[in-house]
């Protein structure tokens, strides 16, 4: 690094669109590998990033530096905060729509019927079960399951099951 530059750190939040978690953080690492940035750093749990850490703690003194905003975000701002209330009405049909899905685990149980689960375990980890319901908690929205081939007890979360199908 020459004297004559100096380093900036910014915090940035990004929403990347894709079909898996991994393969949006796939897009994303490439996306900052291919970028002339000295150093970056995912803060998701992956170990990048030790050049920022160790600038900080050699800085003499940290300068936060405003970023200037033009009259066009100014309005942009103002859109978006007076669009709020919507944002938090949105909600409700979020939590009624997990309600149903629950209405139809207990329709299941109710009549002991043997169902499949399609589950996203994370990182692109897809798991077809095929199961009975067992027990279904309202206030955590979880479902305990018993898988009929391995004959195990298992525990999800409801946004955690993509899909199912009565066999």
């Amino acid at each position: 690094m020459s004297s004559s530059k100096t380093s900036y750190v910014y915090h940035v939040e990004l929403l990347i669109e894709d079909e898996h978690h991994a393969a949006a953080l796939m897009q994303l690492m490439n996306k900052l590998n291919s970028a002339e940035f000295v150093d970056y750093k995912i803060i998701s749990g992956i170990q990048l990033g030790n050049e920022i850490d160790s600038r900080k703690a050699n800085a003499a003194s940290a300068t936060s530096v405003s970023v200037k905003r033009n009259q066009v975000q100014e309005e942009q701002r103002d859109t978006i905060m007076s669009a709020a209330p919507s944002v938090e009405a949105a909600v409700k049909p979020e939590e009624t729509s997990l309600s149903l899905g629950l209405e139809a685990f207990r329709q299941c149980k109710a009549q002991n019927k043997l169902i499949r689960l399609i589950v996203n375990r994370g990182l692109g980890i897809k798991v077809s079960i095929p199961c009975r319901v067992i027990n279904i908690d309202d206030q955590e929205m979880i479902i305990t399951v018993y898988h009929v081939d391995e004959k195990q007890v298992y525990t999800f979360r409801l946004t955690e099951i993509e899909d199912f199908t009565e066999a």
